[in-house]
């Protein structure tokens, strides 16, 4: 005679309990006292949806279904007088019949409910928040008020991407992801007139459905942005910045808002080298190389549009923010010639080096950033060359020009004028820009240019008689040479310092013998003047 209830299952966790004028969804089978089923909800496949309290319901039910939570579990025994009474239900429910519901409540929720959000991880920095008009990047699962998941973008490994606020989202997630952080974690509850209403969504979300969603945004920018550039060490000393059309060398890590690494350039051990402002890269990293310093280092923040847009690239996403921290390792711009600084020159300097002369010096060198290359002191012996003989790289012959012995200098040399693009395979990399501390400690004066002997003094009127020793009339480049070892050892005569004697002797010898057979006539044997008179005459 009295209405009977049994609660069968209570969840742990019961935020919310039934109230009078909720709508609620839930499951039942409705049985006679003697265990003859008359109905149920789940040979339909769908739940009983309706307002509790209202008078849509027997009223044993409506008072039954008061209290429950969602995903409690009831046995409601309901006396005629509560349920059809004398009239029952014609061919389904006889007259005073008392009826027996097992009842299993999904879902609940009332009218005046708005988006409910619980953070339950927030990032301790959190520099921007989600505003109307953003573009975001997130990952969800979407379920039922009973935990049933009907959608996951981590089951697909795709973020969801979207505007919010401008419509191309339900309500509720529209209002749900407004003030979230990058790595935020929340879970926004909404209720059904605030997603898909009456009508659900195909087959996965029924009408009048809760929906809750665990989400984490991963990504968030504006159509309107611009890059953001925040300095994270710049080095006292910046005598030049960078500009269009510089060359640059940088490492950098890039990065997702989220910090998911997607490529490295120390994984690599070679920084990335590119012109600036010319096109080479990216839109927005063009724009944050600019007015950079070497030994910089600076993050970079690049959004979609300038960057690789909607389509991403390889592990990039689609529309992705993209977050470079960059160290500037140097630059130069292929208009840059030799940079001179003189640190030290002694008050007798009067004879400065030039072109053929041998010249010995001690140097340290190193990249742009410091990084040592090589250097003379450790090896304890000075390096010699003679000087725009090839024997070093363009720039360091255009830097040791007009030095003199003590003097100490700085060279920079641009790429260019250095190892080029290729460098030395384990010694100097690519593109790189060099700096050469250099001491002159020794110079010998060289001879003049095309010449590689001359003499000290008169010039014998029968030279080709006291070379040819045996005077046979041919000279042959054992008598040369010894000819010309004697001139030097007695002084009468200089070689071309710097130089292998036999290379330079083998060489004057091979320009006389004119027809190459191997010996030198009288008829052949001519003096560098004599030959340049000779041409004259001819031209």
């Amino acid at each position: 005679t009295e209405l009977g209830v049994e609660r069968r299952f209570v969840p742990e966790s019961c935020p919310r309990a039934v109230r009078p004028g909720d709508f609620v969804r839930y499951h039942y089978l409705g049985a006679f006292p003697d265990g003859t089923r008359f109905d149920s909800s789940y040979d339909r496949g769908s739940t009983f949806n309706v307002f509790v309290g209202k008078g849509q319901l027997i009223a044993g039910m409506d008072q039954a279904l008061v209290g429950m939570c969602v995903n409690e579990r009831r046995f409601v025994k309901i006396p005629p007088k509560l349920a059809y009474g004398s009239e029952g239900v014609p061919g389904v429910i006889p007259p005073n019949a008392a009826l027996h519901f097992d009842v299993l409540l999904i879902d609940l929720w009332n009218s005046e409910d708005e988006v409910q959000v619980q953070t339950y991880f927030k990032p301790e920095k959190c520099p921007r928040t989600v505003e109307v008009s953003d573009f975001v990047r997130y990952h969800y699962n979407g379920s039922f008020l009973d935990g049933t998941l009907f959608d996951s973008s981590h089951n697909r490994m795709r973020t969801y991407d979207t505007y919010v606020g401008i419509g191309w989202l339900i309500p509720g997630m529209d209002q749900g992801l407004l003030g979230m952080c990058v790595g935020e974690k929340r879970i926004i509850t909404i209720p059904p007139f605030l997603a898909y209403g009456e009508d659900g969504d195909g087959k996965e979300i029924p009408g009048q459905a809760s929906l809750v969603f665990d989400v984490v945004l991963l990504d968030l920018h504006n159509p309107k942005d611009g890059i953001a550039i925040e300095n994270q060490l710049v080095p006292e000393s910046c005598e030049r910045r960078s500009q269009t059309g510089d060359f640059l060398r940088y490492h950098y890590n890039g990065t997702l808002l989220d910090g998911t690494l997607f490529d490295s350039s120390y994984s690599r051990n070679r920084t990335y080298d590119t012109y600036v402002g010319k096109g080479y890269v990216i839109a927005g990293m063009d724009e944050g190389l600019l007015g950079v310093c070497t030994g910089e280092k600076r993050r970079i923040i690049i959004p979609p549009h300038l960057g690789y847009g909607e389509e991403g690239r390889g592990k990039i996403p689609g529309s992705a923010v993209l977050v470079f921290d960059i160290h500037v390792v140097d630059f130069h711009n292929p208009s840059d010639s030799v940079s001179i600084t003189v640190h030290h020159k002694p008050s007798n300097c009067t004879v400065l080096s030039k072109k053929g002369d041998y010249l010995k010096y001690h140097y340290n060198a190193s990249l742009l950033d410091g990084t040592l290359l090589d250097s003379t002191h450790s090896l304890g012996k000075t390096y010699n060359i003679v000087l725009g003989s090839g024997q070093v790289v363009l720039g360091m012959d255009m830097g040791l020009q007009d030095m003199c012995v003590g003097e100490r200098r700085t060279v920079i040399i641009p790429p260019h004028l250095g190892y080029g693009e290729d460098g030395v395979e384990g010694e100097v990399p690519g593109s790189a820009v060099l700096v050469f501390d250099i001491e002159l400690l020794e110079l010998v004066t060289g001879l003049p240019e095309g010449y590689m002997f001359v003499w000290n003094g008169e010039v014998s009127p029968n030279l080709f008689e006291e070379i040819d020793q045996n005077h046979d009339g041919e000279v042959l480049l054992e008598e040369f040479s010894e000819y010309i070892q004697t001139q030097v050892d007695t002084g009468k005569g200089k070689l071309a310092p710097g130089f292998d004697f036999e290379k330079i002797v083998k060489n004057m010898f091979t320009n006389q013998d004119r027809d190459g057979n191997g010996k030198v006539t009288a008829e052949e044997f001519k003096l560098k003047d004599q030959e340049a008179r000779e041409e004259h005459d001819e031209l």
